[in-house]
């Protein structure tokens, strides 16, 4: 039976690490498969909008028989209840779980697994938590209309500062100025779970299996995040308190203030950190291809590879290393005939990291281009295959396709230029204007080459 369980365990989260679903992501370590990581990205359009939560799973023996315990990790050190049913100590009450009476029919089956966990959970994150609270669900009196508005701004600007901005500095060890909050005991037990017995260095960095996800979507992210702090801006002022909810008791709750203008403040810092951080990789790069290390060789022989298959075939991409550095690739595309890129000239930047593939590349255009899959500061949202992050040529193939798909499937957690998404997915006459941006845009990359 155990080991059915721990088949059943890794194949699940194989599926979900092969398949295309933008807004989750699981890992493990390889001794260890009953406890996983969990990443969850805040749905579209909710108060959770594109942040980062993470949680801790842990399969018992008796798995599917029983459902695994999940706990938050992602509650500011005890301090933040992010959802009527995810508390600040992490307890997550789902039915499905166990640790909520649900209706008939909703309790945990052997037919559920991980995948649904976290949909379920997911599904927590509304534009409305405030009704996720039994008794509130049909809250209709004036003070319930005033506590579902404040209850949604209070998590919006922790999302942000808990979530995002905190996550990333700490990933790239930025100094906030503000003490870093104490972790919870059910933090620490997970953290201490990611140590092997033999680790010597008690200073080491905990295992972090998203930090590169959580950096690329912060890039594809972060105008959205700037439009909204401007947005609420508009509607706190800073200093002004969070609302206390009535379901919310004193050590299970969300206090503090408003404070945009300094979550703006940092949001600038992390992203110029980032840029220097990709920027950085091109010393490094050098410094490994003079040893020629694993990574630098590699490098090369993929470029070699792909440069001479361009010869080869019709495609009129260019690429060449920037100073015969294997790290640093400069794509040139040329516009596809008899589309809105026809005639447009883009410069594509390529930067790798030393510890490629697990760190995947820095991509962006040079070249300006108005369009709804590249952010205003040239980062592109693109999708390599999955099982291929090593390899290159997925890379350049997914950016590229990423820009002349012209009929895509509505996805918004694609939304990397928040204007051009707005135009692109918005009325016919929104799309018309889209349209002739792009090819502005597309008729200015020459002279802008």
């Amino acid at each position: 039976m155990a080991d059915q369980s721990i088949i059943r365990i890794t194949k699940e989260i194989s599926d979900l690490q092969r398949n295309s679903d933008l807004s989750l992501a699981v890992a493990f370590r390889d001794r260890d498969v009953r406890n996983v990581r969990a990443l969850i990205i805040g749905p579209h359009e909710s108060p959770y909008e594109f942040g980062f939560f993470e949680f801790a799973v842990k399969f018992n023996k008796d798995y599917p028989r029983k459902s695994p315990s999940v706990t938050a990790t992602t509650t500011n050190g005890g301090r933040c209840r992010f959802n009527p049913n995810i508390y600040a100590n992490g307890k997550v009450c789902l039915s499905i779980l166990g640790t909520w009476r649900g209706e008939r029919g909703e309790e945990w089956s052997a037919a559920q697994g991980l995948e649904s966990i976290l949909l379920s959970i997911q599904s927590l994150m509304s534009g409305n938590p405030y009704e996720n609270e039994p008794g509130f669900e049909d809250a209709n009196e004036p003070s319930d209309k005033k506590n579902m508005k404040d209850y949604v701004a209070k998590i919006h600007h922790e999302t942000l500062r808990v979530s995002i901005i905190q996550r990333l500095e700490e990933y790239l060890g930025i100094t906030s100025g503000i003490q870093a909050p104490t972790r919870t005991a059910a933090e620490r037990e997970e953290y201490d779970l990611d140590f092997d017995d033999d680790d010597i260095d008690e200073s080491s960095v905990p295992w972090e299996p998203f930090k590169d996800l959580v950096k690329q979507r912060f890039l594809w992210y972060y105008d959205s995040y700037l439009e909204t702090i401007q947005k609420a801006k508009a509607d706190v002022k800073d200093g002004q308190p969070f609302a206390r909810m009535p379901f919310e008791g004193s050590s299970n709750t969300m206090e503090g203030k408003f404070n945009y203008t300094e979550l703006e403040r940092r949001l600038h810092k992390i992203k110029a950190a980032l840029d220097a951080e990709g920027e950085s990789w091109a010393a490094e790069g050098l410094t490994a291809k003079h040893k020629e290390g694993t990574v630098a060789v590699n490098l090369a022989r993929q470029f070699a590879q792909i440069r001479e298959s361009y010869k080869r075939s019709d495609v009129s991409h260019h690429i060449e290393l920037e100073n015969g550095n294997p790290f640093v690739w400069n794509l040139t595309y040329f516009g596809r005939p008899m589309t809105n890129l026809d005639g447009g000239l883009f410069r594509i930047t390529l930067r790798f990291s030393p510890r490629f593939p697990e760190e995947q590349p820095r991509v962006k255009f040079h070249t300006r281009i108005f369009h709804h899959r590249i952010a205003a500061d040239g980062s592109p949202c693109y999708f390599p295959n999955a099982s291929r992050r090593d390899d290159v040529k997925k890379h350049i193939d997914a950016i590229i396709d990423s820009l002349e798909e012209e009929q895509p499937p509505y996805d918004p957690r694609t939304l990397t230029n928040p204007e051009a998404h707005k135009l692109f997915w918005g009325s016919a006459d929104d799309r018309k204007t889209y349209n002739r941006r792009l090819r502005r845009s597309v008729q200015q990359s020459t002279e802008d080459c």
